[in-house]
């Protein structure tokens, strides 16, 4: 059966990176900038650090064991508790000064090397110009400590061998790390939604078994003739009633979700595999290449033509 989270993770092109393994000592603080289509993560492996997310009035206490991902990117400062955000320098700027090459530890700090904090770093990227409404709701930043006694334990270790294994010595150990917090990113995702419940517009119906119900059906067949009503037989709810939820707890109109994601079907036939416009628009689900061709310059804000230009264009580049 068709995982809904899965789909939408994999058809946006999920992928990690870790980019440093840390050894801080106090006093420190290093300011993370933004970027654009990334989601970025920190694992508090040993001590702790503060974390201030963008225009966040207060500061995140990353305790030992803990992990907070930056969805959306954004701009942060990470610091001990003796910094302020000011007096924090810029990544580019310690990365120079404490001639990190890439390999093994960035270490940086003062003299207190007793209270040095271990961090694991790194980023989750999405595919240029993919979009889902659940990660469009997602908040400034999610702070992993634990979900209970079922996902506890695992969470707990899969973190703990993370920590063990990114920026060792040992064979594989980095991809080892990287698949294993590209699974906690989805679980930590998966938790927001079960803990949304009423909260978020647009994540909240995620959280609701008559909608997930239908977008699952939705998911496992995007291609089939989908109307509201249709739609609505597969959540067990009738045409107006479906339809109302559905606006309500995702924010969108059900057929204004089909379309959007039948766009990113073809954004990714189109960029990951070099189907041509006319296939896009087929296993998007499109009889009319014209029709396909509007929507998708609505959606996408580009013609998949010169989408597919644009692409083939990133291709050659990053082959050369």
């Amino acid at each position: 059966m068709l995982d809904l989270l899965s789909d939408i993770l994999t058809r946006l092109s999920l992928r990690g990176t870790l980019y440093f393994r840390t050894s801080f000592s106090e006093p420190w603080g290093v300011r993370v900038p933004a970027f654009r289509d990334v989601a970025r993560f920190h694992f508090a492996h040993r001590g702790e650090a503060l974390v201030r997310v963008g225009d966040q009035r207060a500061p995140v206490h990353l305790a030992q064991g803990d992990l907070i991902i930056i969805p959306h990117g954004a701009e942060h400062v990470l610091s001990c508790r003796h910094t302020g955000p000011e007096e924090a320098l810029p990544l580019d700027d310690v990365l120079k000064r404490s001639g990190f090459d890439g390999e093994g530890a960035l270490v940086w700090g003062g003299d207190e090397a007793l209270r040095d904090t271990q961090l694991i770093c790194g980023h989750f990227a999405l595919a240029e110009g993919s979009r889902h409404l659940l990660f469009d709701r997602l908040p400034p930043y999610i702070h992993l400590r634990g979900y209970g006694d079922e996902a506890g334990p695992w969470l707990e270790a899969s973190l703990r061998v993370i920590g063990a294994e990114a920026g060792r010595a040992r064979l594989g150990g980095d991809l080892i790390a990287l698949k294993m917090s590209e699974a906690i990113f989805a679980q930590a995702i998966r938790a927001f939604i079960e803990q949304s419940q009423d909260g978020v517009t647009g994540i909240a119906g995620f959280s609701d078994p008559h909608l997930a119900r239908a977008m699952t059906a939705f998911h496992r067949d995007p291609t089939a003739d989908w109307t509201v009503a249709a739609l609505a037989r597969e959540a067990g709810l009738s045409r107006t009633g479906f339809a109302e939820r559905f606006s309500a707890r995702l924010g969108v109109t059900p057929m204004g979700y089909v379309t959007s994601w039948r766009m990113q079907i073809a954004r990714e036939a189109i960029a990951s595999r070099g189907l041509s416009v006319a296939e896009a628009a087929e296993v998007s689900g499109y009889a009319s290449e014209s029709a396909f061709s509007r929507v998708f310059k609505k959606e996408i804000g580009v013609s998949p033509a010169a989408f597919r230009q644009a692409a083939r264009g990133t291709e050659t580049a990053n082959a050369a």
